[in-house]
């Protein structure tokens, strides 16, 4: 009698035991299994002790694999995560800051009256020796622009020696590369972000008669994504595509303009082309051209015969501006020792374009 009354008190103890357990670490329960797994809400965590406990031989298994008795699924205690991809999936969500700029702020004051990013951004590709040019270039950007000088010859300190607006910009050195290697290093989507307007220039373009806010009136009047200043053909080279080339008496154009190396303008390149000297993205066009230049490539030849696959129009949403023009003065930077390479590149580019378009068509043919 002893022996049966000792194990009913240890019954009902385990009980009370169990019921206290319950209350302390309350769960919802999910009565609907998902792919074998069931899911526990977050309140049943790592966070608690029960948590720690029943948790950690299931925590990282979301497989659904059936346990060694195959008979019962396993159990996943799910925390709340961060939707988002990555290790960064770790952090609350409302911590999570994905996107930056380049604008400079102060060491001192409070943050709460930091200036904002500007609305536009404008990216040089500079060498000291044209630094006359690119002050007048600089001089034709309102306030409404942050701007990155990417120095190619190492030459950055003189700079703020001689102009004022330069302790206002961003500089980047990187010695002998190119505007595009820096673009595809330091204008990533998410730090262009805050930008309606990227300008990706060369620092050898003639700027007199040229006012970067009238420009873009003109472009959002005329819906672009993807612009550049007509070229003025009296002063300078001729144009390498004439569709470049600015109509005189015409606030902007877009497939109406030909020349030798554009014999049918209703075909790419010459129908929504801009050229990769003074190009001009919106945030959006510009997020997918940035994820089209190829890390290994620097010269980028090729790459605005592809504007086009970064707007849903070409035709339309890419054009030339003849109201605010330029004068391109073709400055040589290396050219001799690089015109291989550009080459090179250039052929590259195509094959790997024309071999991505190819394995989309055929996953398209095998899906239909």
């Amino acid at each position: 009698m002893k022996m049966k009354a000792s194990l009913v008190l240890t019954t009902l103890l385990a009980a009370a035991v169990g019921f206290f357990i319950g209350v302390s670490f309350p769960v919802d329960i999910t009565p609907k299994l998902q792919c074998g797994i069931l899911p526990w809400s977050s309140s049943f965590s790592r966070n608690t002790m029960l948590g720690r406990l029943w948790g950690a031989p299931f925590r990282n298994s979301s497989s659904g694999t059936p346990n060694a008795t195959g008979s019962e699924p396993l159990v996943e205690v799910a925390t709340a995560r961060n939707p988002v991809e990555g290790a960064e999936r770790r952090l609350p969500p409302g911590i999570v800051v994905s996107e930056s700029d380049l604008h400079l702020r102060r060491l001192w004051g409070s943050p709460k009256q930091d200036s904002p990013a500007r609305k536009y951004l404008l990216a040089l590709a500079v060498g000291y020796g044209e630094r006359a040019n690119v002050n007048a270039t600089v001089h034709k950007f309102s306030d409404n622009f942050d701007i990155v000088l990417f120095h190619y010859d190492g030459r950055t300190t003189e700079w703020d020696q001689e102009f004022e607006w330069s302790k206002k910009v961003t500089h980047v050195s990187a010695r002998k590369q190119t505007k595009w290697w820096f673009a595809k290093r330091f204008l990533h989507p998410s730090i262009v972000a805050p930008y309606d307007y990227v300008f990706v220039w060369d620092e050898d373009l003639g700027v007199d008669n040229f006012a970067a806010e009238p420009y873009l009136d003109i472009v959002r009047r005329h819906g672009l994504e993807i612009s550049q200043p007509g070229l003025d053909v009296t002063k300078g080279p001729a144009p390498t595509y004439y569709i470049t080339a600015r109509k005189n008496g015409s606030e902007m154009h877009k497939t109406d303009a030909g020349g030798e190396h554009c014999s049918d303008v209703g075909k790419r390149p010459c129908s929504g082309f801009v050229e990769v000297m003074a190009p001009v993205f919106s945030r959006d066009a510009w997020r997918c051209v940035w994820h089209m230049i190829q890390n290994d490539f620097v010269h980028a030849w090729g790459l605005d015969s592809n504007f086009w696959r970064c707007v849903d129009d070409p035709e339309e949403q890419i054009g030339v501006v003849d109201a605010q023009y330029l004068v391109h003065h073709a400055v040589p930077t290396l050219e001799g020792q690089v015109k291989a390479r550009q080459y090179e590149e250039m052929f590259a580019f195509r094959s790997r374009v024309s071999r991505a378009d190819k394995e989309v068509a055929n996953r398209t043919s095998i899906q239909n």
